[in-house]
């Protein structure tokens, strides 16, 4: 059976395991099942799974297991550190898994409701092809375009302020943030192998004349940023494409986002703006779809409980549309969501 389950992916068969002997847990029998029948196929049948994506489902069943049981298997841990050194291996591999990806921002007529010059902007990225194996932070998302729509729709919201954005997977809306005159930009994202590739893409497109890029790309990891690591940066704005989407994640998330979005407390605040509105706090505009209606209302209470004020944007705020050949492309599946800390 489990070699037959292992066609549907490792994810398939754990989380049927969760259900079926470990009432809802990975407790050290499912875990020693996994070692034994899993893992032991993996290598006697010669699969075609790669080592990256291996080495994720084993994170993924050790994270489970330690927030669900008193033991972890030590096979587990050993196998994790195998694949973590053959992944290093490997890495020179993954660029035959790379691809260029241009996206054309471009505006034909000028509105003076939103946009009052232009849109001429063009974009190269390197993304992954393999989502399936750990690279869905280098792969291009229906969020992270609607984000930069909106960016170059609104630029006097951007432009000559400090833009931080939490999760920038491929940084296309770095790029984006540059285009309109951002006075400073730091990209940032936890996983080491997406970081390498936005500096890349970074480096693609955000030179100029002399060769000063405006953005910096930061390694941060949600669940281990500390207080005082945050506090430094002090952002005017706090931008996130697609980052709604992990139950497991959204805590450390929301903590991230309560102290970025803390007043500065300056003696003289310059003007920023929500839309149109002189604002004295920063604040924060998240690009997501909503996949799990679940997650996103856990989300939703998790803001309300840390004082976040979260506000669907996505009817009055509507960026022009600058990607009208992307076919696959549907403003409508994106909602735009206006962030802010209520001080007591």
């Amino acid at each position: 059976m489990s070699v037959l389950l292992l066609h549907h992916g490792l994810l398939s068969i754990c989380q049927l395991l969760e259900l079926q002997c470990g009432g809802g847990s990975i407790t050290p029998r499912v875990q020693s099942f996994i070692l034994e029948h899993c893992m032991g196929n993996i290598v006697d049948q010669g699969t075609s799974y790669s080592h990256t994506y291996i080495r994720n489902i084993l994170k993924k069943i050790i994270v489970d297991a330690e927030s669900s049981s008193d033991v972890v298997v030590d096979g587990l841990y050993e196998e994790f550190g195998q694949y973590l050194t053959l992944n290093l291996e490997e890495g020179s591999q993954k660029e035959n898994d790379r691809i260029y990806r241009q996206v054309s921002f471009l505006s034909s007529t000028i509105d003076d409701d939103v946009c009052s010059k232009p849109v001429n902007l063009v974009v190269r990225l390197v993304c992954s092809l393999n989502m399936l194996e750990g690279d869905t932070g280098c792969s291009l998302w229906p969020s992270s375009l609607f984000l930069s729509e909106f960016i170059l729709s609104y630029p006097e919201i951007f432009s000559n302020k400090f833009n931080f954005e939490v999760g920038s997977g491929v940084g296309l809306v770095g790029i984006a943030l540059n285009y309109v005159g951002a006075s400073k930009v730091i990209l940032s994202d936890g996983d080491m192998s997406t970081l390498t590739n936005m500096k890349a893409n970074v480096e693609l497109n955000c030179t100029n004349g002399s060769s000063n890029r405006v953005a910096e790309c930061k390694y941060l990891p949600w669940e281990s940023a500390s207080e005082a690591e945050l506090q430094q940066y002090r952002p005017d704005i706090v931008l996130g494409a697609d980052v709604i989407y992990n139950p497991q994640c959204l805590p450390h998330l929301i903590r991230v986002l309560s102290i970025l979005l803390k007043p500065q407390n300056r003696e003289e605040v310059d003007n920023r703006i929500s839309l149109h509105e002189a604002e004295g706090s920063p604040v924060s505009y998240i690009a997501t779809v909503v996949r799990n209606l679940d997650t996103f209302n856990y989300f939703l209470r998790l803001a309300s409980e840390a004082n976040l004020l979260v506000l669907n944007i996505s009817e009055t705020a509507k960026p022009l549309n600058l990607l009208p050949y992307m076919l696959s492309y549907d403003q409508s599946n994106v909602r735009l969501l206006k962030i802010s800390l209520i001080c007591d």
